[in-house]
């Protein structure tokens, strides 16, 4: 995941903070200073956008600094949304999350 410098594109990464890896081996990066949660699949050239990716900010659509991330089996992103003491949840190929802790 990365590995072409920092930036903002989905081969880059930009102050990456927590990795988890699924059961399929997708790799989901806290790309702190991008706001965003990043899935890289097993071999992925660049990655998608999960969680996040619309600019630090509060709203729905977005995250401010996220830290932990964790899937579940559903492929549900859980991310903490640190700038904006939440914890928030993605569904698996949603444009928004939900705040559910905060």
């Amino acid at each position: 995941a990365g590995g072409n410098g920092s930036g903002n594109r989905l081969d880059q990464l930009c102050g990456p903070h927590y990795v988890f890896v699924d059961r399929d081996h997708s790799v989901f990066v806290s790309d702190y200073g991008n706001h965003r949660v990043m899935k890289w699949t097993h071999g992925a050239k660049k990655g998608i956008v999960v969680a996040g990716g619309k600019g630090a900010g509060n709203s729905l659509t977005q995250l401010s600094s996220p830290q932990g991330v964790l899937v579940d089996q559903l492929g549900t992103v859980y991310v903490a949304d640190g700038g904006n003491d939440r914890i928030m949840r993605w569904p698996n190929g949603a444009t928004q999350g939900s705040v559910i802790v905060g």
